[in-house]
């Protein structure tokens, strides 16, 4: 199971519809808005990390969405061993890229 924390940014007008469309998402829980600034954190709930980006990608182009990202990640017992980045992670570059001192 993979956790995560995102921001999710819109038009302070536009926000009660983003909202709902975030809430109406599957493994997604809105846990709080800010109607002056139009930011929103929401939790997301994925059984690996390819379903986790998929997701991300679904919030993304939500219609009135400017801006949505990862804040917060945690991996809880992923069965799957992953030798290396998904293609998904190393075409971001640097954006996601492992710190030195955490590589082998």
């Amino acid at each position: 199971m993979n956790l995560s924390g995102i921001l999710v940014v819109s038009k302070p007008e536009r926000m009660a519809e983003v909202v709902t469309s975030l809430a109406a998402l599957q493994g997604i829980e809105v846990h709080q808005s800010d109607p002056a600034s139009g930011r929103i954190i929401v939790v997301q709930e994925a059984v690996d990390i390819h379903a986790e980006l998929e997701a991300i990608k679904r919030i993304k182009v939500l219609p009135h969405v400017i801006m949505a990202e990862m804040v917060y990640h945690y991996i809880a017992e992923d069965e799957k061993e992953y030798e290396a980045l998904p293609p998904e992670l190393e075409a971001a570059g640097e954006a996601c890229s492992i710190p030195k001192d955490l590589q082998e």
